[in-house]
């Protein structure tokens, strides 16, 4: 499973000013008190950048990095990835997204997967691949998938479920390792945190909306 880590959670410690610990001090100067107004000024800023960088990270965009091989080969472990988290305020989550969430079962635990069914739809996973039926396709159809890579087809097989309103059906892209909502299930729209806006690392892979999926109206 696939899963996601903030970045700021892990990290090293760099020994800042450690260049300076050993100087020499041969002289002594002294400099003008900075005034009341430039240190209020200075206070205001520093305030401001905070809130600002809180905002963002709150409520516009994350940064996380992936842990885990359930989305190989398309993410793969220590994936920089950015999250954006205010799109789905105005716009229904489409199917193909890549998309960051957080687990029913185990709210703590921030997953990443693509979203495969829909509100209302019926998806079955067997061994021809995926099926959707909707609406639009009383019969259903198989979903082309062109983001599976062939070794990474397979694990639980026979599942059908009926989606709710405000519910999705989500699979990883390395089938044969992923626990997704195969094994556990529906996931509530409430759980999902965003999509998957930027991948800033490795550089090679640099990219905007990095493995999504575009589908006509199906």
């Amino acid at each position: 499973m696939s899963e996601l880590f903030q970045n700021g959670r892990e990290g090293n410690q760099e020994n800042s000013g450690s260049d300076a610990a050993l100087r020499h001090i041969s002289s002594i100067s002294l400099e003008p008190v900075q005034s009341s107004s430039g240190r209020g000024a200075l206070f205001g800023y520093t305030v401001f950048a905070l809130i600002l960088a809180l905002i963002i990270r709150f409520f516009i965009a994350a940064p996380y990095v992936v842990a885990g091989s359930s989305m190989e080969h398309n993410f793969n472990n220590w994936d920089y990835l950015i999250t954006d988290r205010i799109s789905y305020r105005f716009e229904e989550p489409q199917r193909g997204d890549v998309i960051v969430f957080h687990l029913p079962q185990e709210y703590s635990r921030t997953l990443i997967k693509r979203i495969i069914g829909l509100p209302g739809e019926t998806v079955q996973v067997d061994s021809q691949g995926v099926r959707i039926q909707n609406a639009e396709n009383t019969e259903g159809f198989y979903l082309d998938e062109p983001y599976l890579s062939l070794e990474n087809i397979g694990g639980p097989m026979g599942t059908t479920v009926t989606l709710g309103s405000d519910q999705f059906f989500v699979l990883g892209d390395n089938r044969r390792v992923s626990s997704d909502s195969r094994t556990w299930g529906i996931l509530p729209r409430e759980n999902i945190v965003g999509r998957v806006l930027l991948r800033l690392f490795p550089i090679s892979k640099l990219g905007v909306l990095p493995a999504e999926a575009r589908y006509l109206e199906i």
